[in-house]
């Protein structure tokens, strides 16, 4: 059965990266131009984004935008969208209404850091290990940042296809000696402990914890920041080894992410938390439980696994998505709406 084709989204165009804590927006006036970059929006300085595109976007130029391609954190059901750690709801249809778009699509952020994997030119990635290519295949992108986000990238006849998913929330457990020490001091909700527990910002906090208190010593730090400056700086023991069981961990959750997806084309980790601790993932711990799968330990050996480090990923992925269409299989069903 023959499918119709969409309409490509007309240009100039809007693209929007929207977090729980900042907004960052583009405007693409055609395919080949390169994009109208705008300064970082706080959401908590504005009521909703009419507001702060009114203020922090269409007051800086005349150029008015005739499609939204926006990437929120959080679900899409329905035509009003929260997100999660803020207070913003995007609503398509005011967007439409109030601000005189045509077009607004709206996707997971997560799937527009897979977009941004397709296209992500070597420059912007930091290699992990021994292998520095990436075959042109199919990839997995994890982000520990507020959350765990997890995304695939299938590729198939000549399309990349972005899949989004929860993958953050699979269940995390212990493997070593030191592991059944520190896991019962892991906080868990409903009785589990997901790899978003301990493979985040909170996280890295709520694994220090656990340290401190299976050493027996109080907790000293309370910011991810804090603890991970000082693992790095090695002046503090306890933080030291939740830097290592971290990245030890999310060796273990990316290998499996990998096996999951048969990410041959590898695995990338974005997001601020990743950025910061490159010196600690180009240690032996991560690439040694990403390998360790037995039986499968030989094909773990063949991925590649790189640290994502432009600055602004998800707008690439978008603007990717949004100067050729075509190139990716991106569903837009229920998340696409039209004047």
């Amino acid at each position: 059965m023959s499918h119709p084709v969409e309409s490509h989204p007309a240009f100039p165009i809007l693209i929007g990266d929207i977090g729980g804590t900042n907004a960052r927006f583009w405007i693409l006036t055609d395919a080949a131009a390169d994009p109208l970059q705008f300064p970082n929006v706080r959401t908590a300085e504005h009521s909703g984004i009419e507001a702060a595109l009114a203020v922090d976007v269409f007051s800086k130029t005349t150029i008015k935008p005739r499609s939204a391609i926006l990437a929120i954190a959080g679900p899409i059901e329905g035509d009003d969208i929260p997100l999660t750690n803020c207070d913003w709801v995007i609503r398509p249809k005011s967007l439409i209404a109030e601000l005189g778009f045509e077009d607004v699509i709206v996707i997971n952020d997560f799937e527009a850091q897979a977009l941004a994997i397709a296209t992500l030119p070597e420059d912007a990635r930091e290699t992990v290990g021994s292998l520095s290519s990436a075959p042109l295949a199919s990839r997995v992108v994890l982000g520990p940042g507020t959350g765990l986000g997890v995304a695939g990238l299938l590729r198939a006849r000549d399309t990349w296809f972005p899949i989004p998913g929860e993958g953050g929330h699979v269940d995390l457990g212990p493997r070593s000696d030191r592991d059944f020490q520190v896991f019962p001091f892991i906080e868990q909700i409903e009785g589990r402990i997901s790899a978003e527990q301990i493979l985040c910002g909170r996280g890295l906090v709520n694994l220090y914890r656990a340290v401190c208190r299976a050493d027996g010593v109080e907790p000293a730090f309370t910011d991810p920041a804090d603890i991970t400056a000082q693992a790095l700086s090695g002046v503090n023991k306890q933080a030291s080894e939740t830097l290592t069981l971290f990245v030890t961990y999310l060796g273990r959750v990316a290998g499996d992410m990998a096996l999951v997806m048969m990410a041959k084309g590898g695995v990338y980790l974005a997001g601020g938390i990743s950025q910061k601790i490159v010196p600690a993932l180009k240690r032996p711990e991560f690439r040694a439980a990403f390998e360790d799968k037995a039986p499968h330990s030989t094909l773990m050996r063949h991925i590649p696994t790189f640290v994502v480090t432009h600055p602004q990923a998800a707008l690439a992925g978008l603007a990717s998505y949004a100067r050729a269409p075509q190139s990716f299989g991106l569903a837009t069903a229920g998340r696409r709406w039209r004047r």
